[in-house]
């Protein structure tokens, strides 16, 4: 894309793009009026702001770019709560827990974004902290160890410097955090009463379900900018439901995060095989697949997964539109060349709308940011 003279020219030319493609999409026929309503707000406020039906499929066009998603396939089903109008962390923090509610269905995730207020010519309005709605304390120990999850060990830093106190457990659920710019962050207790948690055991081998292993059942994603027309959302939490190997292979498998293949690899007497890594990975798969099924809670398994974005892939073909996909998220990290996506070269096209990185919110708001342990 060309280099613009100004952001207010870039926003402008983002939201044409994006209005364009609506239209074309939505089968509407009014996009000159709609292109001059927008100039128009921009010329006036340096801004627009989409209208309820724009933000619903920006937002699903956002899901439907996402180079990272391998469950792109049910873009179209994404729910949207328009909650612009929130930019207070008390308001925010009610809204969160309504959306792990709706989100989680008593099992049958629902694919779920809500839209609270945008950013505007000063940055975001608000952030959420976490990464996700939904995570484990990583507690640093005496010798280097982290006990818990060490994904999160910096946020649980930053949770505890503002008040909050674990159990210490393993698996303490972090409570959430969010600030609105100009403010100090706020801290709200751990969303226990609305998580649904799956505690893991295993078809074939009882004691599995001795070591008190579990996670949770719904991936909310809350520290992602979502950018419809060169209109940014910095609190958008999203969500739609695990592939398996998210949680067993990378969560509990990764030697950075819980590192739970020596201890499967022990229960099952695999310590001595050269490939007790590959054997331990798969029953802790199975142990994933196996309990969120029997919990009654949504997920889907790599290989099915990986069939699904194919033919998300084909869909996309057929409407004339190229896939953007990052290979090395697309693939997943079991038997990857046993899955038609292992084969496939995947490019990255950067396309709008997306969910974005975004910093972490506490060096966003240049909240003093710990030094590593």
């Amino acid at each position: 894309m060309p280099a613009r003279s100004s952001s207010g020219d870039t926003r402008t030319a983002g939201a044409e793009e994006f209005l364009t493609t609506f239209v074309a999409e939505r089968a509407t026929n009014d996009l000159e009026t709609r292109l001059a309503r927008m100039r128009g707000d921009m010329a006036a406020t340096g801004s627009w702001q989409p209208a309820f039906e724009e933000l619903e499929h920006g937002a699903r066009m956002a899901w439907r770019n996402n180079a990272r998603c391998i469950g792109r396939l049910f873009w179209p089903s994404l729910k949207v709560r328009d909650l612009r109008h929130l930019d207070d962390p008390d308001g925010i923090a009610v809204a969160l827990g309504e959306h792990l509610d709706l989100a989680t269905n008593g099992g049958k995730i629902i694919p779920l974004i809500t839209v609270f207020a945008p950013s505007d010519r000063e940055g975001p309005r608000v952030r959420i902290w976490n990464h996700q709605l939904l995570g484990y304390a990583g507690y640093r120990q005496a010798d280097g160890s982290v006990l818990g999850d060490p994904k999160n060990e910096v946020f649980t830093r930053q949770a505890m410097a503002l008040g909050w106190k674990g159990a210490g457990t393993a698996f303490d659920l972090l409570p959430w955090i969010v600030q609105k710019r100009g403010a100090p962050p706020r801290l709200y207790p751990p969303p226990t009463g609305r998580c649904l948690e799956v505690f893991l055991s295993h078809p074939r081998e009882p004691c599995f379900a001795e070591r008190g292993w579990r996670w949770y059942a719904v991936p909310v994603l809350a520290d992602m900018c979502l950018r419809i027309g060169g209109v940014d959302f910095s609190a958008a939490p999203f969500n739609g439901w695990y592939l398996g190997t998210e949680i067993g292979s990378r969560d509990l498998g990764d030697t950075g995060r819980y590192d739970l293949l020596p201890a499967v690899a022990e229960i099952f007497g695999f310590s001595n095989d050269p490939l007790w890594k590959d054997r331990a990975l798969v029953e802790l798969n199975a142990a994933v697949l196996h309990s969120f099924e029997q919990a009654g809670v949504r997920i889907v398994d790599h290989h099915r997964a990986s069939s699904e974005f194919m033919e998300f892939a084909a869909r996309e073909a057929k409407a004339g539109r190229a896939v953007s996909g990052d290979w090395s998220w697309i693939v997943p990290p079991l038997s990857g060349s046993a899955t038609p996506v292992f084969h496939k070269v995947w490019q990255n096209r950067h396309l709008l709308p997306d969910y974005l990185l975004q910093k972490p919110a506490w060096e966003d708001f240049h909240a003093a940011p710990f030094a590593p342990a």
